[in-house]
């Protein structure tokens, strides 16, 4: 692993350089210095955390087309890290091969599984030709991977970014289904380093996910429901995962963004007794949500 310098802010991503993931970290970083740390697994990411082998990470939470990461949500929940802050990134998926290579070369295609979901229509109809479509752990590492192996008719999805760090070609641009395809990537921690940096210390919390399950009653949902709605909570998004162990029993997570924090405050503790095992994951500042046009990052 590359050490880590003194005045620069460590940052864990799940997959390898070139990934969305630090396209997103420095973005939201922007002129402060960070050491990209990479992780092959969200697994992996939360537990160099927890290990205090990085400052912080940068988690995919949800995609505008292929949903929500929900494994991330429970990896969030049992953890002692909090959500600091969110990036969303206009995601644009690359077909990458080795130089000199065309797509009628190609056949075979490897990457994440959220990416091949994104870009069902194009990969349909390569593997109607019958190109092979491979999921595999990450999208940049599938392009370091045809690069280090050297491998000719073999491609990956993946950045630009990816493609210019292994020196590799793009045969075709903008292969997504939907040119809306947006990530919410949130920053995660529990060090004070990254805490006290003026654009995390500085942001006006507008925003917070939390975490709860509830008595298996009538109405119980929709009562926390209308308590939030009292208070002029605006829910931006509800998921319910299952309670392992537990059966017919959820979790709920939530978020939600408001103007007046003392009025935050107050709805928590109005739906606190209606909750059990209420948890605040993190309160930040909501990020702004980007425009169609695409991001290209320099190296």
């Amino acid at each position: 692993m590359t050490p880590i310098k003194e005045n620069s802010i460590s940052v864990a991503i799940q997959g390898g350089f070139g990934a969305f993931h630090e396209i997103a970290a420095r973005k939201f970083f922007g002129d402060i210095p960070i050491e990209i740390v990479p992780c092959e697994t969200f697994t992996d990411l939360f537990n160099e955390l927890q290990d205090k082998k990085a400052d912080c990470g940068i988690v995919a939470m949800e995609n505008s087309v292929a949903g929500s990461l929900l494994q991330n949500l429970t990896l969030l929940r049992e953890s002692s890290l909090a959500i600091m802050g969110e990036q969303y990134l206009r995601v644009v998926q690359n077909l990458i091969a080795l130089p000199g290579q065309t797509i009628v070369d190609i056949h075979e295609i490897h990457s994440h599984p959220i990416a091949i979901q994104q870009c069902h229509n194009f990969l349909n109809e390569l593997r109607r030709k019958g190109v092979k479509i491979v999921d595999s752990a990450d999208t940049a590492l599938s392009v370091k991977w045809i690069r280090n192996e050297n491998l000719e008719g073999i491609a990956a999805l993946g950045s630009e970014l990816a493609a210019q760090k292994y020196r590799m070609e793009i045969l075709k641009t903008e292969v997504e289904d939907n040119k809306r395809n947006f990530t919410r990537f949130q920053v995660i921690t529990e060090s004070n380093k990254v805490k006290e940096l003026e654009q995390i210390a500085s942001q006006q919390i507008n925003k917070a996910t939390l975490c709860f399950s509830l008595q298996h009653e009538e109405g119980r949902l929709s009562q926390v429901l209308s308590v939030l709605s009292f208070y002029r909570m605006n829910l931006t998004k509800i998921q319910s995962l299952p309670i392992v162990g537990v059966e017919w029993e959820y979790f709920f997570y939530i978020d939600l963004v408001f103007i007046d924090y003392a009025r935050y405050q107050q709805a928590l503790e109005a739906v606190r007794p209606l909750t059990e095992h209420l948890q605040i994951l993190g309160e930040y500042q909501n990020g702004q949500r980007p425009s169609e046009n695409k991001t290209i990052v320099e190296d």
